[in-house]
């Protein structure tokens, strides 16, 4: 009994020399509504931001049409500030709410925020500017984690890490197209020459890039049997090489997934996480209990 108070009063004196704050400041309030998501206002609030985004981005859309621009300037452009001024205060809140606040001005999301609200403020001295409010569109990123659709994520993960470790494939593979079209280019301006539009060498290079894509403009072609015999090959040679690179990230993809799918049990039964590891005890998504996994 002795030795539990003994303890009892160490933990207590603890916790008096961390000199934590009785009560949640306005700043920790605010900071749980914000930037959390596993409340009931930290979530309403996220619902609203993400309808003030669309509406936002709504209004862009419509204001570069002609006819409603002529018809519904004013309030068109009385809105779009509204809005700017709305996210403007939004940003700073979280600046100020934020424990780190360089941490946040300079993370993925605080650079989109900064970005999202500058446009409008730019359009004040460069006319046309505020068509990049559409940035704010990016901020519909934090669907993900609103909705509960990280365990989605993973996908996305295996994706970044195949492209990374394809990287060196992809561009050897970039560089031997970029020399096979420069090579039909020129090739095809010797053959067909300016008076068949081939007007220069790099003019010629653009049309083997458009040909070689299967894009085929039409906006210059080869006149000539023997440059539509070139015209011929390179086509088909076009859906091998789109084929390429496919083929390449696939081939990591596989191989990432088969080397950490051993690493994983299965998905939550409450958030589908699928990241639980089989030393895990709780869903590191939501906290749910994953001790009938044993």
């Amino acid at each position: 009994m002795q030795e539990s108070l003994t303890i009892l009063a160490a933990q207590t004196n603890t916790f008096k020399t961390m000199n934590l704050p009785r009560h949640p400041t306005w700043k920790s309030k605010w900071f749980q509504i914000i930037f959390r998501h596993d409340t009931k206002k930290g979530r309403l609030f996220d619902e609203l931001l993400l309808v003030f985004i669309l509406l936002s981005v709504s209004i862009v859309f419509v204001d570069s049409m002609p006819t409603i621009h002529a018809k519904y300037q004013t309030p068109l452009y009385i809105a779009e500030w509204l809005f700017t001024l709305l996210f403007t205060a939004e940003y700073i809140v979280r600046i100020l709410v934020s424990p780190n606040k360089k941490r946040y001005i300079f993370s993925f999301y605080g650079i989109i925020d900064f970005a999202s609200v500058i446009p409008t403020y730019l359009s004040l001295i460069f006319i046309g500017s505020q068509y990049l409010i559409i940035i704010r569109i990016l901020r519909l990123f934090r669907v993900f984690r609103i909705l509960k659709l990280v365990r989605f994520t993973s996908a996305s993960l295996y994706l970044i890490h195949s492209l990374k470790h394809s990287r060196e494939k992809i561009m050897v593979f970039f560089g031997s197209v970029l020399i096979l079209v420069t090579i039909i280019g020129t090739f095809m301006y010797l053959i067909e020459g300016p008076e068949h539009g081939f007007k220069s060498i790099p003019f010629s290079i653009y049309w083997a890039i458009v040909t070689v894509t299967t894009v085929g403009y039409g906006d210059i072609s080869p006149s000539t049997p023997l440059g539509q015999i070139v015209a011929s090959l390179l086509m088909l040679t076009g859906y091998a090489i789109i084929a390429v690179p496919t083929g390449i990230i696939s081939s990591e993809m596989a191989k990432s997934h088969s080397k950490n799918k051993s690493d994983f049990v299965q998905e939550c039964p409450k958030c589908g996480n699928d990241e639980i590891t089989k030393d895990d005890f709780y869903c590191s998504h939501c906290g749910y209990s994953l001790k009938s996994y044993e």
